[in-house]
């Protein structure tokens, strides 16, 4: 009988609760527990996982190695999952792995191409990548002087930080001038160009961000399973068109997501995607994580997050190809239980739910509006 596995996700997306779900219905039947550490006592990680911690504050990294390598000894963890300070985490893989424990992570050195965004683009544009036009602004002037470059190319100016993850600080340069209108519906992307001038003389340090085309759907995540030996196990496209979602296998999306996990040793699980610029794919963003939306993949026939586990235990599950693609499909939110805790009646009552996202079928999900996000 083979022994249960013992995996830890640090700090990760609420949405990793399908994930831990996947992990439990793996198809061998194997017994997987899940430990999960958290800085919000009511992330829905807490409550899916068989035992959970608050992480302390305030640690540097340094800091928060030596206390992830206590909770591995101490939790007797078979293969960490590690989201906050990965970089820091991977540059002690041997530590880790002499106290037992496998990091489902890439090499200390594709995380440090793909942490900055325009070192990424540089990276991959020499080994036959296609990028979008870019510049790197600090300055309010060098701001004005990429917009109008961009926009005497017919193109819409966005930007977003230079490093950052999960489209944080993500905005649609626009020249309209602010005005009731923009207060009508919901929040969305779009930001005056001259507020974020305003902003910019104002604020008391320079920024760092990338100035680029706004980009085009279809927008494609490719989730690639990559071995230790460089080798692409799985990759499998995710398709997004406003509401509704699908899969891929088409070579202008997969071949260059390939290029790029088996060229910079992308180990593991990751995640690449692509726009379109005019007519053709160009690069958005390289995840070197698990997505939040790689359970969706289960549509398809297909178990990953376990794929990824057996990969990192050394017990290779070979190239995985799926054997069929899911029918297209939306995401609607749904309940799913936090940790129980002692507060005032009043306080309970006001108390809300999170609400990570569920995929299901483009034909169940009419009344599911309000719970798209906007794309990038």
């Amino acid at each position: 009988m083979l022994s249960r596995v013992r995996v830890w996700l640090n700090r990760t997306y609420a949405e990793n609760v399908f994930f831990m779900d996947q992990l439990r219905r793996n198809p061998s039947d194997r017994a997987v527990e899940i430990h999960a550490t958290h800085g919000d006592a009511d992330s829905p990680v807490l409550a899916a996982a068989d035992t959970a911690d608050l992480e302390p504050e305030g640690l540097s990294p340094a800091g928060y190695v030596e206390y992830a390598l206590d909770q591995c000894v101490r939790r007797g963890i078979d293969v960490f999952v590690p989201r906050l300070h990965q970089r820091a985490i991977v540059a002690h893989r041997a530590e880790f792995a002499a106290a037992g424990t496998a990091l489902l992570a890439p090499t200390p050195e594709a995380l440090a191409v793909f942490e900055d965004k325009a070192t990424a683009y540089e990276a991959v544009r020499s080994v036959g990548v296609p990028v979008p036009p870019w510049w790197r602004v600090r300055t309010a002037d060098e701001l004005v002087a990429a917009v109008e470059e961009l926009e005497a190319g017919g193109h819409k100016a966005c930007f977003k930080p230079a490093a950052g993850a999960g489209g944080v600080g993500f905005r649609v340069i626009t020249r309209t001038p602010f005005s009731l209108m923009h207060l009508n519906g919901f929040p969305g992307p779009h930001v005056q160009l001259d507020l974020v001038v305003e902003a910019l003389e104002r604020a008391e340090e320079p920024v760092d961000w990338l100035v680029m085309p706004r980009l085009e759907q279809p927008e494609v995540s490719v989730d690639c399973l990559t071995g230790p030996d460089n080798h692409v196990r799985l990759a499998v496209g995710r398709t997004k068109n406003g509401r509704r979602r699908g899969f891929t296998l088409h070579e202008q999306w997969l071949e260059p997501a390939r290029l790029i996990a088996e060229g910079f040793g992308l180990h593991y699980l990751s995640n690449i995607q692509f726009r379109m610029l005019g007519d053709r794919p160009v690069l958005l963003d390289v995840n070197t994580r698990p997505a939040g939306g790689l359970h969706q993949l289960s549509l398809c026939g297909v178990n990953v997050p376990w794929a990824a586990v057996q990969l990192a235990l050394g017990e290779d599950p070979g190239v995985i190809e799926p054997p069929f693609l899911g029918q297209d499909y939306t995401v609607v939110s749904g309940p799913r239980p936090l940790r129980p805790v002692s507060l005032p009646q009043q306080r309970v009552e006001e108390a809300e739910v999170l609400l990570p996202a569920v995929a299901v079928p483009v034909q169940a999900a009419s009344a599911a509006s309000a719970a798209e996000v906007l794309p990038l």
